[in-house]
């Protein structure tokens, strides 16, 4: 979020100084990990659905500016029970939205993408506009693009604390230094509840740990071309998502916000689902963080207490696929203090009343 920020910012002509206390796509939030998952039959909620539309432009429009290949479309599956979160939210979104859509029973899922064992009474939700982004290639090309524009980039510098000033501009303390802005931006992740200064705003942080198998049948049938990405809604909380072969041949599955999902754990729920994933053999790991809202909606919006503040995120673990159009809305509130986007549902002050 914060390099989209940058990019946009920067672009619109903003003197733009941008602070990192890590190195450029580093892998100690949730922004890293070689794939995310993005996808427009939203079911989480249908009002995130015109913001995937403009993401997706936006997208395809930085892949043009600065020629990095940052979007891959495969074709998605929402695969469980009819009534399972992740069918009939993807339904409802799709329904509302209008958008183009496949039902699909147990055995044609399995005839389609036969790695696929879809017990009876399983259905999928399939939609051709899904697919994978590159989330440190991505970043990379928000960073070019603030660059090429004047953006001011400082990295391995870590921000200890902000205020607002007597004459309303923002003073910012880094390990290095100190700044003084008209606006400051913050997308912290992780480290929003410090940095956010907003008490009653209760985040929970929840480690992930994201798993490449060899399939034991080979990695032909996980192919872009043959393979699509996937949330498979199991029942009783449990979700697992996942992704066609890269490049080297490894398949990446993880579980979607379940908490303690040791490798164990994961092949024994993924062993019904897509046994030759199952059984291959792991060959790396990384680990990410989730910083969850209690709604599990992001926090987007000018700061409750002082208007030169705009924060964004945490997006609960669901979010990199909007970082380009939450960019848009980061500058469009730095500048002009509102958007032309729908952000009601992420308000910051929803929270207040839980205080």
């Amino acid at each position: 979020m914060g390099s989209a920020a940058a990019a946009h910012l920067a672009s619109r002509g903003q003197r733009v100084l941008g602070l990192e206390q890590f190195q450029v796509a580093h892998d100690r939030g949730s922004s890293h990990g070689k794939s995310r998952v993005i996808r427009l039959a939203y079911f989480e909620h249908p009002s995130y659905v015109p913001l995937l539309r403009r993401a997706y432009e936006l997208w395809r429009g930085l892949e043009s500016k600065t020629g990095r290949h940052l979007l891959q479309t495969t074709g998605g599956l929402m695969i469980g029970a009819p009534d399972s979160e992740v069918v009939s939210g993807s339904l409802r979104s799709a329904r509302e939205h209008d958008l183009a859509h496949e039902m699909l029973e147990a055995a044609e899922i399995h005839r389609r993408y036969p790695p696929f064992t879809p017990r009876q009474g399983t259905v999928g939700f399939y939609e051709g506009e899904a697919g994978s982004l590159f989330p440190e290639e991505a970043i990379r090309a928000h960073l070019d693009v603030a660059v090429d524009h004047g953006a001011h980039l400082h990295f391995d510098e870590r921000v200890e604390n902000w205020r607002v000033t007597p004459s309303s501009t923002v003073e910012v303390t880094t390990t290095r230094s100190s700044y003084e802005a008209g606006r400051l931006v913050l997308t912290p992740g992780p480290w929003a509840s410090g940095l956010f200064k907003l008490d009653w705003l209760k985040l929970a942080l929840e480690p992930q740990t994201l798993y490449w198998f060899e399939p034991s049948d080979g990695a032909a049938p996980f192919a872009p071309e043959r393979f699509p990405v996937y949330i498979w809604d199991l029942g009783d909380g449990v979700q697992v998502y996942g992704f066609p072969a890269d490049e080297d041949g490894r398949v990446k599955a993880a579980f979607f916000r379940t908490r303690n999902g040791d490798e164990s754990s994961l092949r024994a729920a993924l062993a019904p689902c897509l046994p030759a994933l199952a059984s291959g053999a792991l060959v790396a790991t990384a680990a990410c963080r989730y910083t969850l809202t209690p709604d599990h909606h992001f926090v987007i919006g000018l700061h409750p207490d002082h208007e030169p503040v705009v924060i964004a995120s945490p997006c609960s673990g669901h979010g990199y696929k909007f970082a380009g159009v939450v960019g848009e809305i980061l500058a469009d509130l730095a500048i002009n203090g509102a958007t032309r986007h729908q952000i009601a549902l992420f308000s910051p002050a929803r929270f207040a009343g839980l205080a």
